[in-house]
């Protein structure tokens, strides 16, 4: 079955404008024009349709979306990692509603909120900027690197791949607290995910890039106290399960 723009519009709810926009950008074309010139749509552009807006509803810009749905054709990993980011969106939202209930608690019972309950959920690109700086200092200092000069943090983007490297190193380090070799599935698929996660958000880094990293962050002493704080030997465990992850990618 076939579809009008106004039609699509209307399933959609996306407005004509935006549609025809789509269009002209090359991010979402018709299936056809008919002689009358009207454009049609069928099921595969109401499906490319759909993961536009589930990327618009995360803010991404339309050319980060257009470049990602052109790398990753395939709809169930695209969804997969659209289904990952939202979860992760919604867990902070679910963060803040609970921050602002407890607001109105406090109002109604006539008690101060304790200052620590208060911005739960909240960043701002000053607390950002703050926490990276102790980072940025010895980057500039070691290597001449700034990586705080002309940049505008995005908190939203910050927050959430802050989450997701949270979440990374903790299943990294609970992997070799229970004994798991660094070459097992369990493990690759957890690299696998952190770098489908990054390359969703417009973060080219193949497994050799990421094999290349971990083995910095060895060399590097400030990286390295801060990956063994969290866990002894998981600088070295991340590094010798990403090597082993890129050479097998590599084959």
């Amino acid at each position: 079955m076939l579809y009008t723009v106004k039609e699509v519009s209307a399933l959609s709810n996306v407005t004509v404008k935006t549609l025809h926009h789509y269009h002209k950008i090359g991010l979402l074309q018709p299936c056809r024009i008919s002689d009358a010139g009207y454009r049609l749509y069928g099921e595969a552009e109401l499906e490319r349709l759909q993961q536009i807006l589930f990327y618009r509803e995360l803010d991404f810009p339309l050319e980060q979306i257009k470049r990602l749905l052109e790398k990753e054709p395939e709809r169930l990993a695209i969804l997969s990692g659209q289904e990952r980011l939202l979860k992760r969106r919604i867990e902070r939202l679910d963060t803040i509603m609970q921050t602002l209930g407890k607001s109105i608690a406090s109002l109604k019972e006539g008690e101060p909120m304790a200052p620590m309950d208060m911005f739960k959920g909240f960043a701002s690109e000053e607390e950002w900027t703050d926490a990276l700086q102790e980072q940025n200092r010895h980057l500039k200092q070691s290597y001449g690197v700034d990586i705080l000069e002309g940049v505008q943090i995005d908190v939203q983007e910050m927050n959430e791949q802050a989450a997701e490297v949270v979440a990374f190193m903790e299943g990294m380090a609970g992997a070799l607290r229970a004994g798991i070799k660094h070459n097992d599935d369990k493990v690759r698929r957890l690299i696998s995910s952190h770098l489908d996660f990054l390359n969703e958000r417009g973060h080219a880094v193949s497994a050799a890039d990421f094999a290349a990293q971990t083995g910095f962050f060895l060399s590097d002493d400030f990286h390295l106290r801060m990956l063994e704080g969290q866990q002894t030997g998981l600088a070295y465990y991340v590094a010798a399960a990403a090597h082993s992850f890129a050479a097998d990618a590599s084959r």
